[in-house]
């Protein structure tokens, strides 16, 4: 566990004897770079936390990590330590949460190829681990960046690629029943509301800006802004145009996984095999990157810790650690995948306890604590009007994800072959 931070107003001149500063979150990026590490991880209301950030630098304290900058802003060493928590729930969570589907397109593809294998899903997580646990020896996050652009044009490929088959499905004359209906409980229908917020939190949360931002050369002021209008752009285009057909191709009754109800176990394929069978590659790539991306605050936080700065990153003494870490971290995340593949529930949870507060609530807290608008002003009315409302979110969120999380795992037993929705 990383020490919270002395009362140091410029921060900048610890770094030099902070090797996870320097050997994982190396300033040397451009802002097109952010963009590919953005849009790979998804910038949600986090952005507001951007204002801190350059408020700070302009200040003389330019802020590389999230729990710095809280810990700054509020002073308190407790907020130190709890930014941590939820930063490590989000990332392992995402990292369980990319690898089970890595070994879910795995199964995917094998189950097309040969039908009447034997191969179980934990034998696909197992070799999606292997290959992480090469690919998280990469040394930086700046290092990720080619990777991360790859990833970019993989999420427009997949996600074109996934729209026109929802269109030939939904179109075509085998098309699957549409059911627009909700869930005839009034009840179960407030529990899946506040399950599906914590999921959509998720998915367009991200608690580590501070860390991409930290991979530009400063100054950063103003890159990151161009890096976010590129994240957003790919995001519009290919979260809503998904969404929008998938939900209309198939209703309510969609799996959580849209290419599974394209490819379903009974009967044939709904779109063509060829252009199915791509966009699952492309899948499989992109969600080697995302987990890529999301282990990087947990090996800033271990390099901290074992790495010594005054050797080379790629010295003997500091090599050695990396590999061991790094590793088992991985073999962490690949066991959980394997042992839990719950991935709609695990989304709910680390939405609701991850995202929720990290990046519905802190940052505006962050924000009125910065620049002290006015109390009779608007932004100060809004910003903690979505402090309180998303703390009630994320309370009935927490709540609602583990119900479901209970009540998913009476159908389920360990190492199962199917993912549960």
């Amino acid at each position: 566990m990383a020490d919270p931070p002395e009362v140091d107003p410029f921060p900048e001149s610890r770094l030099e004897s902070d090797a996870g500063a320097t050997f994982v979150l190396k300033s040397k990026g451009k802002w097109w770079h952010a963009g590919f590490h953005l849009t790979t991880a998804i910038v949600g209301p986090t952005i507001l936390t951007l204002p801190v950030l350059e408020h700070c630098e302009k200040a003389g304290r330019r802020h590389i990590r999230f729990r710095e900058l809280a810990a700054d802003v509020l002073g308190s060493g407790g907020m130190f330590y709890f930014v941590i928590f939820i930063q490590t729930a989000i990332n392992t969570g995402v990292g369980i949460g990319a690898i089970l589907l890595a070994g879910e397109c795995l199964k995917i593809m094998y189950e097309n190829l040969s039908p009447n294998g034997s191969l179980k899903l934990y034998q696909f997580i197992a070799m999606v681990t292997v290959v992480m646990i090469f690919l998280s020896q990469l040394p930086s996050f700046h290092s990720l960046r080619h990777i991360n652009f790859a990833s970019l044009l993989l999420c427009l490929g997949y996600s074109f690629l996934v729209v026109g088959a929802c269109i030939y499905a939904g179109l075509s004359k085998s098309a699957p029943h549409k059911d627009y209906s909700l869930e005839p409980s009034s009840s179960s229908r407030v529990f899946s509301a506040f399950t599906s917020i914590s999921i959509i939190a998720a998915i367009f949360g991200n608690g580590i800006l501070p860390e991409i931002q930290a991979t530009l050369a400063p100054p950063a002021t103003g890159k990151m802004v161009k890096g976010l209008l590129m994240c957003y752009t790919v995001a519009f285009l290919t979260f809503y145009s998904v969404a929008v057909s998938g939900y209309w191709a198939f209703g309510s009754k969609s799996n959580s996984n849209i290419l599974k109800s394209l490819m379903p176990d009974e009967g044939p394929a709904l779109a063509p095999t060829a252009v199915l069978g791509l966009a699952v590659v492309f899948v499989l790539l992109q969600l080697l990157a995302i987990a890529l991306v999301y282990s990087q605050v947990a090996y800033d936080i271990m390099e901290k810790q074992s790495a010594d700065v005054k050797q080379g990153m790629l010295s003997k003494r500091n090599l050695i650690p990396r590999i061991i870490l790094r590793s088992l971290y991985v073999m962490f995340c690949g066991f959980m995948a394997a042992m839990l593949p719950f991935f709609g529930d695990i989304s709910a949870v680390v939405g609701a306890i991850g995202f929720i507060p990290l990046d519905f609530i802190l940052p505006m807290l962050l924000y009125n604590m910065t620049y002290k608008p006015s109390r009779s002003s608007l932004t100060y009315w809004v910003n903690l009007s979505i402090i309180l409302v998303f703390t009630g979110v994320g309370i009935m969120g927490s709540f609602s994800s583990i119900r479901k999380l209970i009540l998913d795992a009476n159908q389920f037993k360990l190492f199962s072959s199917d993912v549960v929705d």
